[in-house]
């Protein structure tokens, strides 16, 4: 048990967590279960953990709800079932005091587990009672999902409105079966049990209309509403989702998703699609982001406009496949030989997945650079509840592209001009001679060696550094800003951050929490102001990795060391109470 958070105390809602082998249906019936909860007028975010394993492994989801707002999942479980006896053995210590187990009797009996909790125990025949209603083992977990309903006063006709919508797409006995399976438990449930428990999924009139979408869906969308005409990638967890979206909508949407044979080829077509005038993009991970340095460092030197989403993960090399981290920052910063332009953003949430990727293609085409979007597993693939998005706002800036009107002499591609900006136009236009040379080049784009131009185009190239980090917005600052207590954290600690100040606020401690979404160029006139009035609060670096990245990038900008940290490098997510307890320990 978690002594500490067992009760609740601290927590709204409930959290509901599924675990089973891979190939049950460990993911659709959490989306499911998830979806049902947002639609019931819940606030929702939830997070699936899975070994890199076809089948078998420990695979687990886990559903946060609440008539409150919040921002990340807990790791105090109210609710779990469990569809094997591993379910019980790794995950009874994240149980709280009044936790209820719904226990798959077909393959596990009560009695095996009543050593290992005491939570209260609903025995039910899971794959019995889908053979009765005419469906397969695997089905189990649907039939979990309709006691689940039962066992929180949920109303069935949401649970069976979402499992039509989710299997909308196959034949219409599919949809008929799994919802009579799922009928069974929610009826085998209310039948054999007094269900009296402190959680409900009892629905909520007149909530407000949200959206339920992973960092990678804003991603995704982001890129859409940007113009992105053009993707390129090999698949990679935890970037996968995104293939599969534009290889799905790709044709309906006007997105040309290319598949190449390995992640160079995918950053080069990217280059070149660039090249010829589309906004193209490319995604992967850490370890095909190594494989994309020698095109990373080729668009910045040609000056191409790139978008790069990088989803990390722990390692080096294979490391951890499904699991999350936040120890590529330096790499991405320095990848690729030499000095040029590097802009690195790092969104927190699906909301600013979408507003960071959609402004990625303007500061990309506005600077002719690279740009990288720094996500992870955790931000990549859990879903949160989203208000909904107005991007009617949001203007495609294609910086100095030159108009089919425009005229010049002598096309200059690498134009030696007072921003470092020089004028581009599309390959193909009657009367520009078009070059992009890999090598030092002059301002028309032949290979030059001289020392004098070298420092020229090397001290234009630079100077967008220099104007963008004019240009950049502040970072937010969440809570009291009298706080005697900053937090500062970066990308997707974002969420459990909100969360714990949340809990800290019951406890009558008050924080502030510094979040960065803008790693290169960071914001440092503000950092400098920022971090000048800090005189006897106390301040806690949170990130999840093994060095403190952010805090050696903070200080080697404007000097302030952070010296409390909390990091953490296991492959899981932080977790509030984690952040809570560290807090209290200051």
């Amino acid at each position: 048990m978690n002594d500490t958070f067992s009760n609740n105390k601290f927590l709204t809602g409930f959290t509901w967590k599924i675990g089973g082998e891979a190939g049950y249906g460990i993911m659709s019936s959490g989306l499911i279960f998830a979806k049902t909860c947002l639609r019931s007028g819940y606030f929702v975010v939830d997070a699936n953990e899975y070994p890199s394993l076809i089948r078998g492994g420990h695979n687990t989801y886990i559903v946060r709800a609440s008539t409150e707002k919040i921002f990340s999942i807990v790791k105090s479980v109210d609710v779990l079932v469990a569809l094997n006896k591993n379910a019980v053995v790794y995950d009874q210590d994240e149980l709280s005091s009044d936790s209820h187990i719904i226990l798959n009797t077909d393959k596990v009996s009560e009695d095996e587990v009543k050593s290992l909790t005491k939570s209260k125990v609903y025995p039910i025949p899971l794959i019995s009672l889908t053979k009765e209603s005419g469906g397969k083992d695997v089905m189990a977990n649907t039939v979990a999902l309709g006691a689940t309903v039962a066992l929180l006063n949920g109303d069935f006709e949401v649970l069976s409105a979402v499992i039509a919508e989710v299997f909308g797409a196959n034949k219409k006995e599919v949809v008929d079966i799994n919802v009579a399976v799922a009928k069974a438990g929610f009826d085998y449930t209310k039948e054999h049990f007094q269900v009296k428990t402190n959680y409900s999924l009892q629905k909520q009139e007149g909530k407000e209309e949200l959206l339920f979408l992973s960092g990678n869906d804003g991603i995704c969308l982001g890129a859409v509403r940007a113009g992105c005409k053009f993707f390129a990638a090999y698949p990679m967890t935890p970037i996968n989702s995104i293939i599969n979206y534009f290889a799905k909508k790709g044709p309906e949407i006007g997105v040309v998703y290319k598949q190449p044979e390995d992640e160079i080829s995918a950053i080069n077509m990217a280059i070149g699609a660039s090249f010829a005038g589309v906004r193209a993009m490319t995604a992967t991970s850490g370890g095909g982001f190594s494989l994309m340095t020698e095109g990373y460092g080729m668009a910045g030197i040609t000056e191409t406009p790139l978008v790069i989403i990088e989803g990390q993960r722990p390692g080096p090399a294979t490391g951890l496949p499904t699991w999350g981290g936040q120890a590529d920052l330096k790499f991405v910063l320095h990848a690729a030989q030499d000095e040029f332009l590097r802009i690195v953003l790092a969104p927190g949430d699906p909301e600013e997945s979408f507003w960071l990727t959609a402004e990625a293609f303007n500061l990309a085409e506005k600077y002719q650079t690279t740009v990288l979007v720094l996500t992870d597993k955790h931000l990549g693939e859990s879903r949160y509840w989203s208000p909904m998005i107005n991007a009617s706002d949001y203007k495609i800036e294609r910086g100095a592209l030159l108009s089919e009107t425009d005229q010049q002499k002598e096309y200059q591609r690498y134009e030696i001009t007072n921003s470092g900006i020089s004028p581009r136009a599309i390959p193909g236009r009657k009367g520009f001679t078009f070059r992009a040379n890999s090598d030092e080049h002059s301002e028309l784009g032949f290979s030059e060696e001289s020392a004098e131009n070298r420092a020229a185009q090397m001290e234009k190239r630079m100077k967008k550094l220099e104007l963008c980090q004019k240009e950049i917005p502040d970072p937010k600052v969440y809570g009291d800003k009298n706080a005697k207590i900053i937090l500062v954290g970066w990308g997707s600690s974002k969420g459990p951050i909100l969360e714990a100040q949340k809990m800290l606020a019951e406890r009558k401690i008050a924080t502030k929490f510094l979040h960065l979404t803008y790693m290169n160029p960071l914001p440092e006139k503000f950092l400098e102001k920022f971090f000048g009035t800090v005189k006897k609060e106390k301040v806690l670096m949170v990130e999840q990795n093994y060095t403190a990245q952010c805090a050696a990038l903070i200080r080697e900008k404007i000097g302030y060391e952070i010296k409390d940290k909390f990091l953490k490098y296991d492959g899981r997510p932080f977790y509030p109470e984690e952040i809570v307890e560290k807090v209290r320990d200051l």
